[in-house]
């Protein structure tokens, strides 16, 4: 059990990056930007702020779990995983790397200043292929493999893939 006054939280940040996201196990959740914070709380114990990339998330359970587990695993218990939802995630949060990851796993990275408009100016976004980095795509589907990720196809290679929406 680590002692609350010789706790590294440096360590535990280093500790969490061997926690995947289970959507997509190329990325840590450090990577994605879901841990927020970690600290010790009014009493001396380890707690580690969570936000789930959108409210009812259903990979945030075992993000939970696993965090505590591997904290647990690595001599710090006990330990307080915390929730909080306000400011609401955003994909300016994921990490440069955690984007060089994305693409190098063939989802394209939510590119800045991105968000969707589609459905007001109907003009699709042009997104960049991540096998050829073409920008001649086109959307297929609003949702992809998952909630947060939109269905492409580039018009070059004609393979599809996923864009991980920005929010």
């Amino acid at each position: 059990m680590a002692n609350p006054t010789t706790i590294d939280l440096q360590a535990v940040w280093d500790v969490l990056e061997q926690v995947s996201d289970p959507e997509i196990p190329v990325l840590t959740v450090t990577d994605l930007g879901i841990v927020r914070d970690v600290r010790l709380d009014d009493n001396g114990q380890l707690e580690v702020v969570i936000t789930p990339t959108y409210s009812g998330c259903p990979a945030m359970n075992t993000i939970e779990v696993n965090i505590r587990s591997v904290l647990q695993e690595n001599g710090y218990d006990p330990v307080t995983v915390t929730t909080v939802l306000s400011p609401a995630w955003t994909t300016d949060w994921m990490t440069e790397n955690g984007k060089r990851k994305l693409k190098a796993y063939g989802i394209a990275p939510p590119e800045p200043g991105n968000v969707d408009k589609h459905a007001l100016f109907q003009d699709d976004k042009k997104i960049e292929c991540p096998r050829c980095s073409s920008r001649n795509t086109t959307m297929i589907a609003q949702f992809g493999s998952t909630a947060c990720k939109s269905l492409y196809r580039c018009l070059d290679c004609l393979e599809p893939f996923d864009y991980f929406k920005c929010h």
